[in-house]
């Protein structure tokens, strides 16, 4: 699964091997892989480029739980995993856009189709809405109204699309096909200061979620002078850290006294835990700091991995962290899995009784691991008043 995460990303289809000595001993190809393995990321993003309708992408999507129970099984790591999923989404969105420019037309000007939330971190999972907005170039004021209608126009089409091959509408309208999340590049500036500068709890909920951006598909180059806006307005803003970290230390890891288990006590999930909301704590930690230190990076494993390389904190608390936050990650997944074995739609809880004694003591372990680095946040930005 490295393998194929290595080659995806470097658009490429070979791979040398390797040896201890240096040197190289063999080559692998994505054709070796295929053979290998009944389902591939790089077939069904294959499929995906050549699919030619709607039905075509929609059967191809269908397959990707078994291909995510099959990695699982293969003992793929949940960040290449997560990246798969989050590349194959990439893939559809991709094709759906060109359907829309088929049907709409060539763009007004240059722009760039953003993913946002969890597709922004590229750690998407088998249970997920959509997250996403448009971003167009500058254009003369006479021109705006009629550029923005082409793209409020190509966004309704792709967000309408993507519902229909199993990717939900996003309960809060955080969306391209919502004309408040459509707009030029002077826009999103203008949106992010008053996110950092006013900092109501409605602007702290939006920076969470826009402040992962990454695109999709489109003129990257927007996304680039996006982010270097972006940490050019937060310099100096103490107050937004101090905002920002205060929300984030609301999200608890789910333990309390005597070290039990916090479990939901109403409703369908009455006795079990909400692993995704586990996740948020560590989520949030590393948006703050990697913010603060001006890391573009917006994967929760890679902002860890480059806080520790700039001396944020050390070895041993990195990869604590790191280990702790993958392995909720690969019990969500095996959650969602045995889910869809059950003809149930993928969800985030668990019942912890039915994890083994020694899982049951890891995640307390995690849990706790989760504490001290709220600990340590809170007397970071907010002067240890929480």
């Amino acid at each position: 699964s490295e393998a194929l995460l290595e080659m995806m990303d470097a658009d490429v289809k070979h791979l040398a091997v390797i040896g201890e000595g240096g040197g190289v001993t063999g080559i692998i190809t994505n054709s070796d892989i295929l053979a290998a393995q009944e389902q591939s990321p790089f077939f069904i993003i294959q499929e995906i480029n050549g699919a030619s309708t709607m039905e075509e992408i929609i059967h191809v999507q269908c397959r990707l739980p078994r291909l995510v129970r099959n990695m699982i099984r293969g003992g793929a790591q949940s960040r290449v995993i997560t990246t798969l999923i989050s590349k194959i989404s990439d893939a559809i969105v991709t094709k759906l856009i060109g359907f829309a420019m088929d049907r709409l037309g060539p763009a007004p000007t240059s722009f760039v189709f953003m993913a946002l939330g969890s597709e922004g971190r590229l750690e998407q999972t088998l249970k997920t809405d959509q997250d996403n907005a448009i971003m167009f170039e500058d254009v003369p004021e006479a021109l705006i109204e009629q550029v923005k209608v082409y793209f409020l126009k190509l966004g309704v089409q792709v967000c309408t699309w993507l519902d229909e091959a199993g990717y939900a509408f996003c309960k809060g309208n955080v969306m391209a096909q919502n004309p408040h999340w459509c707009q030029p590049v002077s826009k999103w500036k203008s949106f992010f200061k008053t996110w950092i500068r006013v900092s109501t709890p409605k602007d702290l909920m939006e920076a969470a979620i826009f402040f992962d951006f990454r695109g999709a598909w489109g003129n990257m180059n927007l996304i680039d002078d996006l982010r270097r806006y972006l940490f050019d307005a937060l310099a100096g803003w103490t107050r937004f850290f101090r905002d920002l970290a205060t929300g984030a230390l609301g999200f608890r890891p789910p333990t309390g006294i005597f070290r039990k288990f916090v479990l939901e006590t109403k409703g369908p999930h009455r006795n079990q835990l909400d692993l995704k909301r586990a996740m948020t704590p560590v989520v949030d930690f590393a948006r703050i700091y990697a913010l603060h230190h001006g890391i573009s990076e917006t994967n929760t494993q890679d902002r860890l991995f480059h806080l520790n390389l700039k001396k944020v904190f050390n070895k041993v608390d990195y990869n604590e962290l790191d280990l702790a936050y993958n392995h909720l990650m690969q019990q969500r997944l095996l959650c969602q899995i045995h889910g869809i074995e059950n003809g149930e739609p993928p969800g985030n809880f668990i019942n912890p009784k039915t994890l083994s004694r020694f899982d049951q003591t890891l995640l307390k372990e995690i849990f706790k691991r989760i504490e001290s680095v709220q600990r340590r946040m809170n007397l970071d930005f907010t002067g240890g008043i929480r």
